[in-house]
């Protein structure tokens, strides 16, 4: 099908209407019911908005446990852009970007500074697997697919070298041009180290973590260096995953009027078979219950993370535009989510993916 309508959708705001998708984009939206087209999909009672976009997933299979294929984490999942969020380094980002080319999901990457990437999962615990020349060269090389750099920041990861490979990073992002993408975790080092290295544009993923060493305090208040980094700009990022995501720390956040930037899964084989991610609907699902709107929440993976990436178009829906689109629909049922602690919170509304146009290709969830 290159020439067909999505009829009877609604957008966030309820407004109804038909979107007519000829040779891959956008050719018209129109009036509820009035689209014209060679097939027509009735998508009664479902909502449409731009592409979901998730800044970070594991998508490199070859690397356990954190990868997956990438339909899988996908326009499978009602994602039509995937950030693999530095799963490989410079000796394999040249695998990833050509692995890319044959999925219908699209693909960009943050390039770990590490060259080893996940290979290994302690990869910035010896500095001499970070190679400068090696990440200047794969990022030349691949400047269409890179879009930053990746630094795991955690104790498990950094070893002894505590905050030298954050220091590192950050001269390669001013030589690159390129914003961090720094993951959080436990200490050392100390949280209030990390975050002052961190300038407009960054991104600060798992902020939402439940670790000790995290962004707020025993009360649930906001540290300073949270606060301060809000101002100057840096990005806040959800990154779910296997252990970075609480709904204690999120309620604090909620409470601390800490808006929302973008909604991130983390996602790879094992917590999307076994949780506690499963799915960017269930993710979206627990942000729903926590209070933010639905507008809020569909911003949170659409036009937020598209202005990040600096590529508009895949946050809005346009006439001319490539067609990348996620139908979804809200039912009013029960649903026990379940938070990164193994705490449960019971829903009344679940976001539920159900289908995808991915540069003009509709394909069923």
């Amino acid at each position: 099908m290159n020439n067909f309508v999505l009829r009877h959708v609604k957008r966030v705001n309820e407004e109804k209407i038909d979107i007519v998708i000829e040779d891959g984009k956008i050719a018209k939206v129109e009036k509820d019911g009035s689209g014209q087209g060679k097939y027509v999909i009735d998508c009664s009672g479902m909502y449409v908005s731009s592409g979901w976009i998730d800044l970070h997933v594991h998508a490199f299979p070859e690397f356990d446990p954190y990868g997956d294929e990438m339909d899988e984490i996908g326009v499978k999942q009602g994602v039509t852009t995937i950030v693999d969020a530095g799963s490989c380094g410079a000796d394999r980002i040249a695998d990833l970007v050509e692995s890319s080319q044959k999925a219908k999901t699209n693909v960009f990457a943050f390039l770990n500074i590490s060259r080893i990437g996940l290979k290994r999962v302690d990869e910035l615990s010896n500095l001499q697997w970070i190679d400068k020349e090696k990440v200047v060269q794969a990022v030349k090389e691949y400047k269409d697919a890179i879009v930053g750099l990746k630094a795991r920041i955690s104790k498990s990861v950094v070893g002894e070298s505590s905050i030298e490979p954050l220091r590192i990073a950050r001269a390669l992002s001013s030589e690159t041009s390129l914003p961090l993408m720094v993951h959080i975790g436990s200490g050392p080092p100390n949280i209030e180290e990390v975050i002052p290295l961190l300038e407009k544009k960054d991104v600060i993923t798992h902020y939402l973590n439940g670790k000790q060493n995290n962004l707020f305090d025993e009360k649930g208040n906001p540290l300073k260096v949270l606060k301060d980094a809000i101002h100057r700009g840096v990005h806040l990022d959800v990154g779910h995953g296997t252990a970075s995501f609480s709904f204690q720390v999120a309620e604090a956040a909620k409470r601390h009027h800490i808006d929302l930037n973008t909604i991130s899964t983390d996602i790879y084989r094992r917590n999307r078979l076994n949780g506690p991610v499963y799915s960017m609907a269930n993710v979206l699902s627990k942000f729903l219950h926590l209070g933010y709107s639905l507008d809020e929440v569909i911003a949170a993976v659409t036009s937020n993370a598209a202005n990040w990436l600096e590529k508009p178009e895949l946050g809005r829906i346009e006439v001319g535009d490539a067609a990348n689109l996620t139908l979804f629909t809200v039912k009013n049922e029960p649903i026990t989510l379940i938070d990164s602690e193994g705490h449960k919170r019971v829903a009344n509304k679940t976001i539920e993916a159900k289908g995808v146009v991915a540069n003009g290709e509709y394909i069923e969830c």
